[in-house]
């Protein structure tokens, strides 16, 4: 028999399967196995779509963002940004702005 993975909620033992889907019978969560697998790099940093941004790579900025000293354009490409921990997770500089940093929910990947 395979050992079923923890509650990615709880991380309690007691996990089984129920159709095609995982459950946690401490907290009632449901989850697909498929989604376990994705989870394994949780502190990852993804983009808007989900897709994983590693530090060199480029983004559009996907919307409008205001800033004490003007506004960042939606459709702003931005090359090799640099990840990094703490609420703003990207490191960049932008083209007739300078040095910034932007939140990963507020671009894609290019």
């Amino acid at each position: 028999m395979s050992e079923l993975p923890n509650c990615p909620q709880c991380d309690g033992e007691f996990t089984y399967e129920d159709g095609p889907l995982l459950v946690c019978p401490t907290c009632a969560h449901e989850w697909s196995p498929a989604e376990s697998a994705d989870n394994a790099d949780d502190d990852a940093t993804r983009d808007a779509n989900g897709n994983l941004l590693e530090s060199g790579d480029t983004v559009v900025v996907i919307k409008d963002l205001k800033f004490r000293g003007g506004v960042v354009k939606g459709g702003t490409k931005v090359k090799n940004i640099r990840i990094v921990d703490g609420d703003h997770d990207i490191d960049c500089k932008i083209d007739g702005i300078g040095a910034m940093s932007l939140k990963s929910e507020f671009v894609k990947k290019a």
